[in-house]
């Protein structure tokens, strides 16, 4: 089962490149703490979709850039949405350690939104909040001041100092 989901155009966005990561996503003016900045969209899988499909997108990147780029995100039990679609600006927006942003899903719809003002001109960011399993797959490189090292959930974060 695939179901498309399409975004409205934000007025707060604009993509262009990037020092995290190859591109990423900009305040085109100034953003208010609060406000939903972009939905997260694409196709509506099912999660052996998603897992099939994240292994062929790290394949391929793997092949141009050494680095994984997978625009999977997990909605629920039973599904997922698969970012990788010219229509989803969202999936340019990079990881941070210290974010501007989170996501929050309100009744099956991922919407990107300001946790503190974010002003024009800034890069846009939030945390991907990727678990302990395999987090060392996952270099960081945000460029922070408080940056781990790696994509990862902050709640592990204390782990890691642990050298755990």
């Amino acid at each position: 089962m695939v179901k498309k989901r399409k975004a409205e155009k934000s007025p707060y966005i604009k993509v262009k490149k990037s020092n995290i990561h190859n591109k990423g996503v900009y305040a085109r003016k100034d953003i208010p703490k609060g406000a939903k900045i972009i939905e997260y969209v694409g196709e509506l899988i099912t999660k052996k979709e998603a897992d099939e499909r994240a292994d062929k997108q790290i394949d391929k990147s793997n092949k141009k850039i050494k680095n994984g780029a997978v625009y999977i995100f997990e909605l629920n039990k039973r599904y997922d949405i698969d970012g990788n679609v010219s229509w989803n600006k969202a999936r340019f927006i990079n990881h941070s350690c210290n974010p501007n942003a989170e996501t929050e899903d309100e009744d099956g719809h991922i919407w990107i939104k300001a946790i503190k003002p974010i002003k024009k001109g800034d890069e846009i960011t939030y945390n991907y909040g990727y678990g302990w399993e395999d987090y060392k797959d996952h270099l960081c490189k945000c460029g922070s001041k408080n940056c781990v090292g790696y994509i990862l959930d902050q709640k592990h974060w204390k782990k890691l100092k642990k050298g755990k």
